[in-house]
C-alpha cells in the first residue's frame, strides 16, 4: 500500500511516517518501479504501536528500544514497566513543581493587588518578581 493509504489506515499524516522512517523508527519499505513507498499490511500495526506508546508519553528514543526487544525476539514488558514507573515518578516532580508555582503565583497575585499600581517600564508586577 502507498503512504497516503498507510496514514490514513494508522493514523498519521505522510510526513510523520516518513519522519520515523528516516531516524529509523519504522523500516524504510520496498520501492515500487515508479519510486513509491510500498508498504506492506504489518506497518499499520507497527504505527498504531506508535501512537498508543506515544498516548502514554513514551517518547521516540523510548518506543526505539522497545521495538529493539521486539526485533531481538525478546519480551519488552519488564523494560516498558520500568519506563512507566520513571514516568511516573517525572510526572510526580513536575506536578509538585507546577504546584509551588502555582502558589508563588497566587502570592504575587494577591501581592499585586494591594500594592499601588505605578508606571514601570513593562509590567511593575513581572518587575517586582526579580527584585525580590
Amino acid at each position: 500500500m502507498r503512504i497516503g493509504e498507510l496514514g490514513e489506515r494508522a493514523g498519521f499524516r505522510p510526513k510523520t511516517i516518513r519522519y520515523y522512517e528516516q531516524i529509523g523508527l519504522v523500516p524504510e519499505p520496498a520501492r515500487l518501479p515508479n519510486g513509491y513507498r510500498d508498504y506492506e499490511e504489518s506497518a499499520i500495526g507497527l504505527l498504531r504501536f506508535v501512537g498508543a506508546a506515544q498516548s502514554i508519553g513514551l517518547t521516540l528514543g523510548e518506543i526505539r528500544e522497545v521495538l529493539a526487544f521486539r526485533n531481538r525476539a525478546e519480551q519488552p514488558c519488564e523494560h516498558v514497566l520500568g519506563v512507566i514507573d520513571r514516568h511516573v515518578e517525572g510526572l510526580g516532580e513536575r506536578i509538585r513543581a507546577l504546584e509551588s508555582m502555582r502558589r508563588d503565583l497566587l502570592r504575587l497575585a494577591r501581592r499585586s493587588r494591594l500594592v499601588p499600581r505605578r508606571r514601570a517600564a513593562y509590567c511593575h508586577i513581572i518587575q517586582e518578581v526579580g527584585s525580590h
